[in-house]
């Protein structure tokens, strides 16, 4: 899981370059970074200290990470049990609550640049909304963490109808029983994502688990790229259903 955040964050740019989450994190300067992502303007950078003062550093890097939970909390992130003593201990599962968060803030507004209306309480809905209406009857699913999608032939089928040139089927297996055809599968899923344009920042395993906060991202970012590139036609198809 940690590997896919951290892919996301060096995909934005952050610096310095994120090797490891639990100890990059805990002076809050790269999770402000991606606040100002997600949110230009969000940060008031004057709150912040950049550099830290030898005897008083663990200090005023608490102080940055308690600054950053703030900034969470204005943004209605969940993070009930968060505290800023914990993204400075490093603590795997907290930090990764706020990162999530982030990750999944900056997929919601990316998604309202394209689509009017967007925000948290509707964007997972308008992504099922916007997969279904794009995918053949044959191929609905019901949510990101339906078992159906497993084996990433929704997946592959939603991909061809945003950039059909990019799919080989005769490298699909389109029976994939063992865990290991289900990576093949997704491996193929995400590496044409990728070509198609998408930003996709989640792991083969997340979809052969069925990780369903990764899942969504997945879709989230398929449906930014389709938005981008077949805009308008998507919309009106959208409304008239």
């Amino acid at each position: 899981m940690s590997t896919a955040y951290r892919n996301w964050m060096n995909s934005m740019g952050v610096s310095p370059y994120v090797h490891y989450i639990y100890n990059d994190l805990i002076d809050g300067l790269i999770i402000f970074q991606l606040y100002d992502i997600c949110k230009p303007g969000v940060v008031d950078w004057n709150k912040v200290h950049k550099k830290f003062n030898k005897l008083k550093a663990n200090f005023e890097k608490i102080e940055n990470c308690n600054y950053a939970c703030e900034l969470g909390h204005k943004l209605d992130f969940s993070l009930v049990g968060v505290g800023g003593k914990d993204i400075h201990d490093g603590n795997q599962t907290l930090t990764l609550a706020l990162v999530w968060q982030l990750m999944r803030a900056y997929t919601i507004s990316v998604l309202s640049g394209l689509s009017a209306g967007t925000n948290n309480k509707n964007a997972e809905k308008l992504i099922l909304e916007w997969a279904n209406n794009r995918l053949d009857k044959t191929a609905k699913f019901t949510s990101f963490g339906d078992p159906n999608l497993a084996d990433s032939i929704i997946l592959i089928k939603l991909i061809e109808k945003i950039k059909p040139s990019v799919v080989d089927w005769k490298v699909v297996l389109q029976d994939a029983p063992t865990y290991e055809d289900k990576l093949a599968n997704a491996r193929y899923a995400i590496g044409i994502a990728r070509k198609a344009g998408a930003k996709v920042y989640a792991l083969p395993e997340d979809i052969v688990e069925v990780k369903q906060k990764m899942v969504m991202t997945i879709f989230a970012c398929l449906m930014a790229r389709d938005l981008s590139q077949n805009g308008q036609a998507v919309t009106d198809s959208m409304q008239a259903k």
